[in-house]
């Protein structure tokens, strides 16, 4: 090769590490100011929707309040915050001498007990709040449904946790319950965690040691559906032969669930699981349920590949994808102008802004760049 030849050469490659070294220095995530005006917007619109009692939506829907107040403090403001207060005490005043959370004519007491754990667990940096948050870990343990409600660790419904009114566990319930407990520094060998794990694994769509259930061969890909308890239950339906459908926000659900219940990520039900989601990677649905849920799914997508320590998500077919970046600019796009997201697809109260914007919020909480969180 001539000499110019060489050096020109060498200029080229040169360039090229360069270009490469300086990608690779490039934070992932989405423009900074942009999703501080986002958050900023979406905090401002949760402070005039809030009733003077210190609630959202309703004083006698606790699980709401709890979950707009850990957006709050998950977006970065403070816990002395007057509208954070005031939601504190409008919590305290669910709070019952079982040690739960929940409002005195609930079937949701599991429900919004573990969200209101998480919203005290996040304003607890002194603890002020030890008591509470221990008896609450003690309530929950109480209502998961262990051999006094089954008589066997056999049954479909060991180890879960439920609404109540459906006399049932479910794998929603089930997650939140979990990660309640994850957050009170509960350990993953504890025997509540152990027992949940039980009923997660029943509801993936994986035939394994963990899974000997009636529903297991029958899809067997890796996904998770809604419950295996009382018969089965998928909300995405079943297929031709009984098998009860997979779709994401269970599957991100049960996932991230296994994880926090100490899973490796060798274990095949964790692989089946990213297998999955590397199949129906996208932001346009929540994949097997089209737009119902769909904010809960941004939720649940953003804390699992969080929990995941995902920076950069690869598809099945190898496509590439900076997810942080790519929910935060979707979330930014379908943001109202008065600071709020809602889904026009009403069903499990996302009709309801103040509930669909603390899911966003929340979404948003894990898109800063992983040197940031």
């Amino acid at each position: 090769m001539p000499l110019q030849h060489k050096k020109t050469f060498s200029v080229v490659l040169a360039t090229g590490l360069l270009l490469s070294f300086v990608g690779s220095l490039q934070a992932v995530g989405p423009d900074e100011a942009k999703l501080k005006n986002s958050r900023q917007q979406g905090i401002k619109f949760l402070s005039v929707t809030q009733s003077d009692d210190g609630s959202w939506t309703s004083p006698h829907a606790p699980g709401i309040t709890a979950l707009v107040a850990h957006s709050l403090l998950q977006s970065g403001v403070s816990q002395d915050d007057e509208v954070v207060q005031a939601a504190f005490t409008h919590l305290k005043s669910h709070l019952k001498a079982d040690g739960g959370i929940y409002d005195v004519d609930s079937s949701h007491r599991n429900y919004e007990t573990s969200i209101a754990l998480m919203a005290f667990q996040a304003a607890n940096a002194d603890g002020r709040h030890n008591e509470l948050i221990q008896n609450a870990v003690k309530f929950l343990k109480k209502v998961q449904w262990d051999e006094e409600e089954t008589g066997s660790k056999a049954d479909p419904a060991f180890g879960g946790s439920g609404y109540g009114k459906h006399q049932r566990p479910d794998l929603s319930n089930t997650t939140f319950f979990v990660e309640a407990l994850k957050t009170a520094g509960v350990s993953s060998n504890d025997p509540a965690m152990q027992n949940a794990l039980i009923f997660i694994s029943r509801c993936q769509n994986l035939e394994s040691e963990h899974n000997t259930t009636e529903f297991a061969s029958k899809v067997n890909d890796g996904g998770f559906y809604y419950t295996i308890a009382a018969g089965g239950s998928s909300q995405a339906g079943t297929t031709p032969n009984g098998g009860l459908r997979s779709y994401a926000s269970m599957t991100y659900a049960g996932l991230k669930s296994m994880i926090y219940a100490g899973v490796k990520e060798d274990d095949q039900r964790v692989k089946a699981a990213r297998n999955w989601i590397k199949q129906f990677y996208t932001l346009d649905e929540n994949p097997g349920m089209g737009q119902q849920g769909l904010f809960y799914y941004y939720h649940t997508f953003a804390k699992t590949l969080a929990v995941l320590k995902v920076d950069e998500f690869e598809e099945a077919d190898g496509t590439k994808h900076d997810w942080r970046q790519e929910l935060a600019n979707h979330l930014f796009q379908v943001q109202k102008k008065n600071g709020s997201w809602v889904n026009p697809t009403d069903r499990w109260f996302e009709g309801d802004p103040n509930l669909v914007t603390a899911y966003a919020l929340l979404a948003l909480s894990y898109c800063d760049p992983p040197a940031s969180n």
